[in-house]
């Protein structure tokens, strides 16, 4: 037996099947690539599902964490202590937020940030609604499913939370006609990533955010999978004429190690109370330091111009793959490095997956026909053509099948 083989056996044997999961067991990374126990090279173009945003084992975050785990890893009382390395990240984190957002708490994860966001909405707003979007993705807490526009992650898990309302996403008249004074939020992803890749019309988060404005409703951006660069700019729902209250954050924010945050204005700071959230991990050390080594890494390489020029060439590229396969892909969309290829079947979908790892490039499939393209921000346009290469080999092979 394998390396490879005996871990999967005993995964397969004690973990919770709650994944279908590639026959890969992964060792070690680096950069854009992993290797497996057996040492067969892989182009992960997940990046752990969006988190390993400045690749596999960067130098920096490694010895970041290493250099802090000999300091302290756990304040004494956690976030009832100040903590040097705490206050860097957050001066480092209100450099780069959409102006008006100066107040920060971190948390574990993206689905704890848009819980916490939701529960204090409710609570400063004194209303209990909440109007979340078709498709959307917040999470897999109860709250979070409850809250996510997706039959798939929510109706099995009854009794949901209740009070949330589902509209149409990018549909400016469907908010219209259920927001009032009962709702207390309204939560967007400024581009849904679990949904499809989903990308709204250029006026809808400006036009959302004014009627937020005009009847007392907070706006809370879900930015978890799309913050950190991803699309390019800092967080993609930065934009002129959008007021956010709060701002959720996690994934790519420390680059693998398990990080999340949300930020708020004063205006909404000044309505909390002591005791109203907290958390154990509220910023620990050992996580501000991972978090800060991968912002000073995105800040000091421009990450976004890469992220930009590699995103634009790779859409350019699979619009002409459409072109050429029309019976075989149904549309390109993507903004920066979160990308969607749309199959036209299931059946051809799953047999690009399994073509595309055989010939050494990870994929993710979403929604039955959705491949989502979202590497690492570091990747440079030679590891993309990499990976694109296989993709367009395999897709020529399924054509003329």
């Amino acid at each position: 037996m394998t390396p490879s083989e005996n871990t999967m056996r005993v995964e397969g044997r004690l973990a919770v099947p709650f994944f279908d999961k590639a026959p890969l067991s992964i060792e070690r990374g680096e950069g854009v690539y992993v290797w497996t126990e057996d040492n067969k090279k892989y182009l992960d173009f997940t990046s752990g599902w969006g988190v390993t945003s400045i690749g596999h084992a960067h130098p920096a975050l490694s010895e970041a964490i290493c250099r802090q785990s000999k300091r302290i890893i756990q304040n004494p009382n956690s976030g009832a202590t100040y903590s040097p390395v705490r206050a860097q990240l957050l001066q480092a984190l209100q450099s780069i937020l959409p102006g008006r957002l100066t107040r920060l708490f971190f948390a574990n994860s993206g689905a704890e940030a848009n819980d916490a966001a939701i529960k204090l909405a409710r609570k400063a707003t004194g209303r209990m609604n909440i109007i979340s979007t078709e498709m959307s993705f917040h999470g897999r807490t109860i709250s979070t499913a409850s809250a996510t526009g997706q039959a798939t992650h929510r109706d099995k898990f009854n009794p949901l939370m209740p009070n949330y309302i589902f509209v149409p996403f990018n549909d400016i008249e469907a908010i219209a006609r259920h927001i009032d004074d009962s709702v207390a939020a309204v939560i967007l992803e400024p581009i849904q990533g679990e949904g499809g890749v989903n990308i709204p019309d250029e006026a809808y988060l400006p036009q959302v955010s004014s009627l937020c404005r005009k009847h007392g409703v907070y706006l809370i951006m879900d930015e978890v999978q799309t913050g950190f660069y991803r699309t390019g700019a800092a967080f993609a729902s930065d934009q002129p004429g959008v007021h956010i209250d709060f701002l959720t954050m996690a994934k790519g924010i420390a680059g693998g190690f398990p990080f999340g945050a949300f930020a708020m204005t004063e205006e909404v700071s000044a309505k909390m109370e002591k005791g109203d959230h907290g958390g154990t991990f509220c910023g620990s050390p050992l996580g501000c330091a991972a978090a800060y080594a991968v912002i000073d890494v995105m800040k000091s390489s421009d990450i976004g111009k890469n992220v930009e020029s590699v995103g634009s060439i790779t859409l350019e590229t699979l619009h002409r793959r459409r072109a050429e396969m029309p019976d075989l892909i149904a549309a390109v969309r993507g903004k920066g490095l979160l990308i969607a290829l749309v199959m036209t079947s299931e059946k051809k979908t799953a047999e690009l997956n399994t073509r595309c790892l055989e010939k050494g490039l990870i994929l993710n499939v979403k929604q039955g026909t959705i491949v989502r393209l979202f590497p690492a921000l570091t990747i440079t346009q030679q590891e993309m053509d990499e990976g694109l290469a296989i993709l367009h080999e395999v897709l020529l092979q399924i054509n003329d099948a």
